[in-house]
């Protein structure tokens, strides 16, 4: 049945402006992008399609490219283009607001920024946010690349980066591609270290972030880790 022939109330369009678009379902959000559906399905029997080919998980559909979308029947060209220029457009929202007003004050905006560009990669990364001294964020800078369940971070190395960039502080963010977001001795290790060798050079260390899927990121500092 397409979705025009539902009652008013459950269509995905209608219940977003009456209730919100937290009331929908990922199914339902996604469909509304889509718009239409093909013969014998829907728009969000189409989108519940698409996510169940990524294994129903958002962050491996915001990770996909515009072929790998393609191989999904039903999802053209012209849709695949469309949904990964949406998500650029999301990821370029947050930069710009971490960059015009301080991160302590955008939190969840430098959490979303970390999910959609952490959560979906297979291999662990440690990227760090550079902040001038009002907290507002001067660049975004991938320092290490490891492999699916670890990486080496060296603290003299983020320190001359620090210094590099003429950072005032910085927050410290890696992904656990395991899905499991706590942190392990030697993350705890690791980040006392940095803290120390940048507090030499007084750059300040605001937090440090484990992403794994697209939970909210574990925040340091809100663990008293810092």
């Amino acid at each position: 049945m397409a979705i025009t022939d539902w009652p008013d109330d459950e269509r995905p369009r209608e219940r977003l402006l009456a209730q919100g678009a937290a009331a929908l379902s990922d199914a339902e959000l996604l469909a509304i992008f889509l718009r239409v559906g093909i013969k014998g399905l829907s728009a969000v029997d189409l989108a519940r399609k698409l996510l169940a080919h990524f294994d129903n998980s958002l962050a491996r559909l915001a990770a996909a490219s515009a072929a790998d979308l393609t191989t999904v029947s039903g999802i053209g060209p012209a849709k695949a283009a469309q949904l990964v220029a949406t998500l650029e457009l999301a990821r370029r929202g947050l930069r710009e607001e971490m960059r015009l007003r301080p991160a302590l004050s955008t939190p969840d905006a430098v959490r979303d920024w970390l999910r959609l560009s952490l959560a979906p990669l297979q291999h662990e990364v440690f990227l760090a946010l550079w902040l001038d001294a009002q907290h507002r964020l001067i660049a975004e800078e991938e320092l290490f690349r490891g492999t699916l369940t670890q990486t080496s971070v060296y603290p003299r190395e983020v320190v001359k980066r620090a210094l590099a960039r003429n950072a005032a502080a910085v927050v410290l963010a890696h992904n656990h591609p395991s899905g499991v977001a706590e942190p392990s001795p030697a993350d705890e290790l690791l980040t006392r270290s940095l803290k120390q060798a940048l507090a030499l050079v007084d750059v300040r260390l605001i937090d440090h972030f484990i992403v794994a899927g697209m939970a909210p990121p574990l925040s340091f500092a809100e663990r008293g880790l810092l």
